[in-house]
């Protein structure tokens, strides 16, 4: 396909406008981004070849088109920016931004810990106390909490799982407390935290979804020993490859176009025959015939490569979702009413 006639995605959509603008301009807004996003961007712009004009005049117009459609009156408002949040992101997510943006909830020691190794972190928190832990990790993104969690002691992993689905909020004195501890850590001033509501059945599910399989099932037969009605809530709401079957097809289409083909091939080994059928049918013809012919062609692979691929794949998903490219159905779905 001409580079001219190819669906740009989003990122590249967000890159090609970023290289538009020029250095200066494009710093400024990446001040404002969290490291997944830069780190994205990033990787984006460093893989962009022969972009045209006319894709740049494309993504310009489209900026200015959006930019007209949602210019509005009161749109200071916090009523405003409440229902805009919630009508994007759903109320669950929303509810986080807008702990950010109308309650002033900069934290920033705890924020800088998203910028750091998983390896740094886990030792920057090692010694506190698990309650502390588990706020920490809640706090994290879910892929960055699981690699922290699997830095710590076996024995602590299943027990940090049911302490962060357990949290029902934190109160302002504890948070603004603990953001000065991390706050020391890097030098500076706390923040102004006024409140936060962190952790949560969702929260431990989506950390269990980034960790390998076989980890998994251990925690999750601990939690389960331990307290199996807290384990059934968890697993009722983690995310599994399977469910990608429930995406529809626009989302199936978007999401295989930010997946490597060595990684959907490995995927699809350990796949069934219906979610096969849902990428075959989302693909050009030629495209889904040459994927058929390197499955059958493909010798036996190890099921943990199997399922690593799977993982990077609803990683994927789950940022997609989280962007609002996709809408993830399934066990981890978003509900519609």
């Amino acid at each position: 396909m001409p580079e001219a006639q190819k669906e740009l995605s989003g990122s590249e959509r967000a890159a090609i406008l970023l290289m538009s603008l020029g250095e200066k301009d494009a710093a400024e807004i990446l001040k404002h981004m969290g490291p997944k996003e830069v780190q994205k961007l990033g990787q984006t712009m460093a893989g962009l070849t022969n972009v045209t004009k006319e894709q740049v005049g494309i993504v310009l117009s489209d900026l200015i088109m959006t930019v007209e459609g949602q210019t509005s009156l009161g749109i200071g408002s916090e009523d405003y920016i409440r229902k805009v949040l919630n009508q994007a992101l759903g109320e669950d997510k929303a509810r986080g931004v807008l702990d950010r943006i109308l309650l002033g909830r900069n934290t920033k020691g705890l924020e800088a810990l998203k910028w750091m190794d998983p390896k740094a972190v886990a030792e920057i928190i090692r010694m506190e106390h698990p309650q502390i832990i588990a706020i920490v990790l809640s706090y994290l993104d879910g892929d960055q909490s699981a690699q922290v969690l699997l830095q710590m002691p076996e024995r602590m992993q299943s027990d940090l799982l049911m302490r962060i689905a357990s949290l029902d909020g934190i109160q302002p004195a504890a948070l603004r407390e603990l953001d000065d501890i991390m706050e020391r850590q890097f030098a500076g001033n706390s923040g102004n935290v006024k409140s936060a509501s962190v952790g949560g059945v969702k929260t431990a599910a989506n950390i269990l979804n980034f960790i390998d399989s076989s980890r998994e099932i251990k925690i999750m037969e601990n939690i389960k020993d331990a307290d199996a009605n807290l384990g059934q809530k968890i697993e009722d709401l983690m995310f599994v490859f399977g469910d990608l079957v429930d995406v529809d097809d626009r989302g199936i289409q978007s999401l295989l176009r930010e997946v490597s083909s060595e990684s959907l091939l490995l995927a699809l080994k350990g796949a069934d025959q219906e979610f096969k059928d849902k990428v075959f049918n989302n693909m050009s013809k030629r495209a889904a015939e040459m994927l058929r012919d390197d499955l059958e062609a493909k010798g036996p692979v190890r099921l943990s490569e199997v399922e690593a691929a799977q993982k990077e794949i609803l990683a994927i998903a789950r940022r997609m979702s989280e962007s609002g490219e996709i809408m993830l159905g399934g066990k981890g779905g978003e509900e519609f009413v």
